[in-house]
């Protein structure tokens, strides 16, 4: 089979297209030819060695992919359309799931949109319910808010129970998204005072809940401009820049700090399933769109990778196996 094999860490250059026997799956296991390969921030910094789990070389990365049974599995069925969260290997042709990471797609969900919601959108979803617990009313500010998880984000956040919804993103062309999606307001994620931006953009008030994803200086003020109550959701470090909160700020200023990693969801099959459901019925119903960014060939991986980590992207961005 055809994949990507990392044998040193380091820039794109070390994503290397090879040809590797196909997988034998074991017991409890399934074999998923893929048709699409979701791609994550978090890829780059499994390449990099510099993410939350340690890697060891050589490996195939990528976690999550969707395709076809190649044979039955459980109660799934040879020929069924599915999506697999994975511990690695999903850049390729074919790969082996966990039988109970494997979940079935809807008839009339494409595989692009299936991986949208199965990784992005369960983050984006229990950021809201399981971090945050989001009360009616709370205002939301979403970092990020052109990215996979972001854009999901967005048109969530009033379906949950949220008041005004504010985006931020780095470009004029992000943000005009994210107010299609159904922000109340966008925010240059650059702007040289970005706590008085998000508090100008929440009429003039602190605000109750933000989803962060960049660290560094975008944590600071997002810190700064809570309200009382109000509590950063850390979802990632995109800029690697990471941040020591003193006690004494958050008890003088009644705020909070929570982390949030969706590997820690995934071995508790109740925390995968009913919010997939609930996902992939939203998106049934027209309520919730998975916006979904450009689709590069295999071949064409270290360019996906250059285009991520440079932020030239938008929605969820996907690998083809088959080019």
């Amino acid at each position: 089979m055809r994949a990507i094999r990392i044998k040193q860490f380091g820039g794109p250059e070390v994503l290397d297209l090879t040809d590797l026997p196909d997988p034998e799956p074991d017991s409890g296991e399934a074999l998923v030819r893929v048709t699409r390969a979701g791609m994550n921030f978090a890829d780059i910094h499994a390449r990099e060695d510099a993410y939350l789990a340690p890697q060891h070389v050589p490996f195939v990365p990528g976690v999550e992919a969707a395709g076809v049974l190649e044979s039955d599995a459980g109660k799934l069925k040879a020929g069924q359309r599915v999506v697999c969260m994975l511990a690695s290997g999903g850049y390729a042709e074919l790969v082996c799931a966990r039988i109970e990471r494997v979940y079935p797609i809807p008839d009339g969900l494409d595989d692009g949109s299936a991986l949208a919601l199965l990784g992005q959108g369960l983050t984006a979803w229990h950021l809201y319910r399981t971090a945050a617990k989001l009360q009616p009313d709370e205002s939301v500010v979403v970092h990020a808010a052109g990215g996979g998880v972001g854009t999901l984000a967005v048109q969530l956040a009033k379906p949950m129970g949220a008041g005004r919804v504010i985006a931020t993103a780095s470009t004029a062309e992000k943000r005009e998204l994210a107010l299609e999606l159904g922000a109340d307001a966008a925010v240059d994620v650059n702007d040289a005072d970005l706590v008085a931006a998000i508090r100008e953009a929440n009429c003039g008030e602190g605000v109750d809940v933000v989803l962060e994803m960049a660290g560094g200086d975008v944590f600071d003020a997002s810190l700064d401009a809570l309200a009382p109550f109000g509590r950063v959701v850390v979802h990632g470090i995109a800029s690697r820049e990471q941040r020591t909160v003193s006690n004494a700020k958050l008890l003088r200023t009644s705020r909070g700090v929570v982390g949030f990693w969706l590997a820690h969801c995934l071995a508790r099959r109740e925390m995968v399933e009913a919010p997939l459901a609930d996902l992939f019925e939203r998106a049934a119903r027209g309520e919730l769109r998975a916006v979904i960014g450009t689709t590069y060939p295999l071949s064409q991986v270290r360019r996906a990778h250059d285009d991520l980590q440079g932020r030239r992207t938008a929605g969820k961005l996907l690998l083809d196996p088959s080019a």
